[in-house]
């Protein structure tokens, strides 16, 4: 007997055996059991997740000798033909093949004929978007006014490409792809019933490649059972398709984040011994990435992988250089066929993460310091150079301005910025670097300089240190500043008060918007952002924040953020609450209004509800 692959041999027979379609498989059965049977049904979907299979099973509860019902008894001598593919009333057509109006000519020559042994003649066509415009044409007034004998079930992968005459004549039904799990536990059942012995990480590798088709995971199974020769083993199965292990995406982001070059083209070597499919282990990395970024914005939403520490991975890198590096393997993968070669193509992929890495030990969490200040150069410098692609211009100068981190008393002009050291941040400030203040023309020097400097301070004007002054080191040479004596934030009331009037945009705002005052002590402003919120504390909307209120209170605090519950109204509440009394005041003076009561009582009027709006709402 010859050898039955196993996506024939495992096709199901009955509803009860399908996998991932139960929405279809609901409806079919209803209408089957109580009679309300559509004569067109349309299956589109992706290849492999069970279009014809459906259409088949579906024919032979409708030809089932014991009775139309969504229960099939599979044994008749009905069910077994249609499940052999020699039942006469069943009709399969490829679309493919038989393209034009003659062939659908003679499908509808042949509708008016009776079955000649079930209750119903089933005409099955496959791809049928591949029909010609003419052969549509020619099935409309049979799709849509058939004899009572005849259904048609309609399958494709392309259903965009149907005329809607045809979509507005059928009933439709699109079927999902299915997940990953889905297909392990399929391919674990059928490992069991052919007693095949497999890893549970081989099956995992399969199913992943199966890219949400059963018909091709059991064909990747097929493929594997020969490759292996025996029982299924992780590293044999990686090694037939061609994917890293996670051990080697560890070592990859080990050696990002070390910044160690030596160690990543090492690697790269290693993994080059294994003729890898160099798109697979960019993806590999992306997902590994994702699921970094998962555990640091969302924790509790993920589960640990095998072979990958992602929670060591999560509190060492920051979330936006999770974000560039996801964003570099995405578009690398996307380029490979662009590169001269796909091995050249990976490695310029990782070197250019290399060239846009952290600093070692960067995160502030580290080191205990809040969001902002514990920050090294090259991080910020990490941080401005990933925002820049995607903020405008003004704001990509602002960010390079606070990765340099210069005194209170520098001048803002872009002359007098210290150098930034990462080419790719000088290139991208010089690209777009806006005055961001305009600084006054020098004045005569009549008595103290002090006094017109904290004139100017007053009035939110920058003011340039003296002429004779050295110019200022660069950040990395400077000696500790001594910290600047300014105006210390009073109470909650004050906090609103002063972050209701910085113009600040983005996630600064937001960050402002809820956050609650709790203390302003030591050039320390402590503020409290509820649960829920923890995103927005970035050290970018940190530092803009401190920026903004640096010229109410002389000086640019440093910002600690606690998660805790809002002890204080924040600038959020307010406005809401505001905006409610607001809204309460405009309603009770609509209605209260006499002409208003008038057309109410005497007239039958109504108000339209929510269609109340006070009077100074834009």
């Amino acid at each position: 007997m010859s050898y039955l692959v196993l996506a024939r041999k495992w096709r199901p027979k009955r509803f009860s055996e399908l996998v991932g379609q139960e929405h279809v498989v609901r409806a079919l059965g209803n209408a089957l059991d109580t009679g309300r049977i559509h004569h067109a049904f349309l299956f589109t979907g992706t290849r492999g997740v069970g279009k014809t299979t459906i259409a088949r099973i579906f024919a032979k509860s409708l030809n089932c000798e014991k009775g139309t019902s969504a229960e099939p008894c599979g044994v008749c001598p009905a069910c077994t033909d249609i499940d052999a593919g020699r039942y006469i009333d069943l009709l399969e057509i490829d679309a493919a093949s038989n393209t034009g109006v003659d062939d659908v000519r003679e499908v509808i020559e042949n509708a008016q004929y009776m079955p000649s042994r079930g209750q119903y003649k089933v005409y099955l066509i496959d791809e049928v978007h591949m029909l010609s415009k003419a052969a549509f044409n020619a099935l409309l007034k049979t799709l849509e006014e058939p004899p009572g004998h005849v259904k048609f079930l309609l399958a494709t992968t392309d259903p965009q490409k149907l005329p809607v005459t045809v979509l507005s004549r059928c009933l439709q039904f699109n079927l999902k792809r299915l997940d990953e799990g889905q297909i392990e536990g399929q391919m674990t059942r059928i490992l069991a019933a052919e007693e095949i012995e497999a890893d549970a990480g081989a099956i995992r590798l399969l199913a992943r490649a199966a890219d949400g088709s059963l018909r091709d995971g059991l064909s990747l199974l097929d493929q594997a059972i020969a490759y292996a020769g025996g029982a299924l083993r992780e590293d044999v199965v990686r090694a037939m398709l061609g994917s890293v292990d996670r051990t080697q995406v560890a070592a990859l982001l080990d050696a990002l984040a070390d910044g160690d070059g030596q160690k990543l083209l090492a690697t790269i070597e290693t993994l080059a011994g294994f003729a890898p499919d160099w798109g697979n282990v960019l993806e590999a990395l992306a997902e590994a990435l994702h699921r970094i970024q998962v555990k640091q914005l969302v924790p509790g939403a993920t589960r640990e992988d095998e072979g990958l520490d992602v929670a060591r991975y999560a509190a060492r890198l920051r979330p936006e250089v999770v974000q560039l590096w996801y964003q570099m393997a995405v578009n690398g993968r996307r380029d490979l066929e662009l590169a001269p070669a796909p091995r050249v193509g990976f490695e310029m992929s990782v070197l250019r993460m290399l060239a846009f890495k952290p600093e070692a030990d960067a995160n502030p969490a580290a080191d205990g310091q809040g969001a902002g200040t514990g920050a090294s150069a090259g991080t910020a410098r990490v941080a401005a150079t990933a925002a820049a692609a995607s903020t405008p211009p003004a704001a990509t100068a602002r960010s390079v301005a606070a990765a340099s981190d210069p005194p209170p008393w520098d001048p803002p002009a872009p002359a007098a910025r210290p150098p930034v050291s990462d080419p790719g941040v000088a290139v991208a400030a010089a690209a777009h670097r806006p005055p961001a203040v305009e600084t006054p023309p020098p004045r005569p020097a009549t008595g103290s300089a002090v006094p017109a400097a904290a004139a100017a301070l007053d009035r939110g004007i920058v003011v340039a240190p003296p002429q004779q002054q050295p110019p200022a080191p660069p950040p990395e040479a400077r000696p500790p500043q001594p910290a600047v004596a300014g105006v210390a934030i009073a109470d909650a009331e004050d906090w609103l008060q002063r972050v209701a009037a910085c113009d600040l945009k983005g996630p600064a705002r937001e960050l402002a918007a809820h956050t609650a005052f709790v203390s302003h002590a030591d050039g320390v402003l402590t503020l409290a952002l509820a649960p829920g919120f923890e995103y927005l504390s970035t050290e970018r909307s940190t530092g803009a924040l401190a920026a903004a209120l640096a010229a109410s209170l002389g000086a640019a605090p440093r910002i600690a953020i606690q998660n805790v519950v809002a002890p204080a109204e924040t600038l959020n509440e307010r406005r809401d609450r505001e905006r409610d009394s607001r809204q309460s005041a405009a309603e009770d003076a609509f209605l209260n209004d006499p002409g208003v009561k008038r057309l109410i009582e005497q007239h039958g009027a109504r108000v339209v509800p929510d269609s109340i709006r006070p009077l100074d709402e834009n």
